[in-house]
């Protein structure tokens, strides 16, 4: 899987640059993203600007992994949905189960809210 990785402060930012995520990459997703758990900055945002056409699979492994990250006190939001791949997500009843935000900004915003309110806790 073709992704580019941008670190920040409290997160990264995984920019996934695959136009098209078959089942055939389920497990690759995972491994790709489970392995930020092990590393100091856990927080992630995937970027799904490039994405056109995602399987089934792949989007349940992403709700599974974000609830992965949540119980590991970590964040995990979804950037840049492309209309195409909401739409499916809605169908498939997947969508309101992520954490989800139109922008890039709106992500970091998030990450940032949540990093304060685990402080908190």
């Amino acid at each position: 899987m073709k992704v580019k990785i941008d670190t920040k402060e409290r997160f990264h930012v995984i920019n996934i640059e695959e136009p098209i995520l078959p089942a055939n990459m389920t497990e690759d997703v995972k491994e790709t993203l489970l392995s930020f758990l092990n590393k100091p900055i856990k927080n992630i945002i995937i970027n799904l600007a490039y994405v056109n056409d995602i399987d089934e699979s792949v989007a349940n492994a992403l709700v599974t992994i974000q609830q992965t990250f949540y119980e590991a006190n970590s964040s995990m939001v979804i950037c840049n949905i492309q209309p195409e791949v909401e739409k499916f997500l809605d169908e498939k009843e997947l969508l309101e189960l992520m954490n989800v935000t139109v922008t890039e900004s709106e992500a970091w915003d998030i990450v940032q809210m949540e990093e304060i309110e685990r402080e908190f806790n």
